[in-house]
C-alpha cells in the first residue's frame, strides 16, 4: 500500500531564510523542545548520506529511530528524509519518507511545504493508521515562527 500526504503554510520570510533552516540541521534544533527528547547526529554534518538518530518524547508511538538524508537540491529547495532504521521499518514499512520543500512565492514570502510519502509491506497494511501529518504540519508551525521571530529581512513601509 503506498500513499502520500501533504501540507503547507504560507510564511512571510524571504525563501533563502526558509531554506536555510529547512535545508539544513537547524530544524532538527528549532523542533527538539515540542517534539524530541533529543536527536543525535550518528553520521554527517547535514549533507546528503547524514544520519539522524530522533528520540521522541513520552507517549509517542515509538522510543526512537534512525533517518538518512538522501536528497538535498539547493536550486530547488529540497530536502528529503528517509526512514532507515527501526520505528516505521519495525512496523513493516518499506519507505517512509519525509520532504521539505521551500518554494518562493515573492520577493519577501514563501510556502513551506512537508510531504511524507509511504509504502507498507502486504499483511502489515492496517498500520496505515499510524501514518499521520499532524507532527508535522506542528514542524512548519514551528518553523514558521521561528522564521518570523528571526528574520533577517525587514519589509520596508
Amino acid at each position: 500500500m503506498h500513499g502520500v500526504l501533504s501540507s503547507e503554510v504560507t510564511v512571510n520570510v524571504p525563501a533563502c531564510e526558509a531554506w536555510d533552516l529547512y535545508g539544513t540541521l537547524k530544524l532538527a534544533n528549532v523542533v527538539i523542545p515540542e517534539f524530541f527528547s533529543a536527536i543525535d547526529v550518528l553520521k554527517g554534518d547535514g549533507e546528503v548520506g547524514t544520519v539522524l538518530k530522533l528520540f521522541f518524547n513520552p507517549g509517542a508511538l515509538f522510543y526512537a529511530f534512525e533517518e538518512t538524508i538522501v536528497t538535498i537540491d539547493e536550486k530547488k529547495m529540497i530536502k528529503e528524509t528517509d526512514a532507515s532504521k527501526g520505528g516505521y521499518l519495525d512496523m513493516g514499512f518499506n519507505l517512509y519518507r519525509i520532504r521539505y520543500d521551500v518554494i518562493p512565492k515573492g520577493k519577501h514570502s514563501c510556502i513551506t511545504r512537508v510531504t511524507l510519502e509511504y509504502d507498507l509491506k502486504e499483511g502489515w497494511i492496517s498500520n496505515a493508521q499510524y501514518v499521520s501529518l499532524v507532527p508535522f504540519i506542528g514542524f512548519l508551525r514551528v518553523g514558521s515562527n521561528y522564521l518570523i521571530a528571526n528574520t533577517k529581512h525587514t519589509p520596508s513601509a
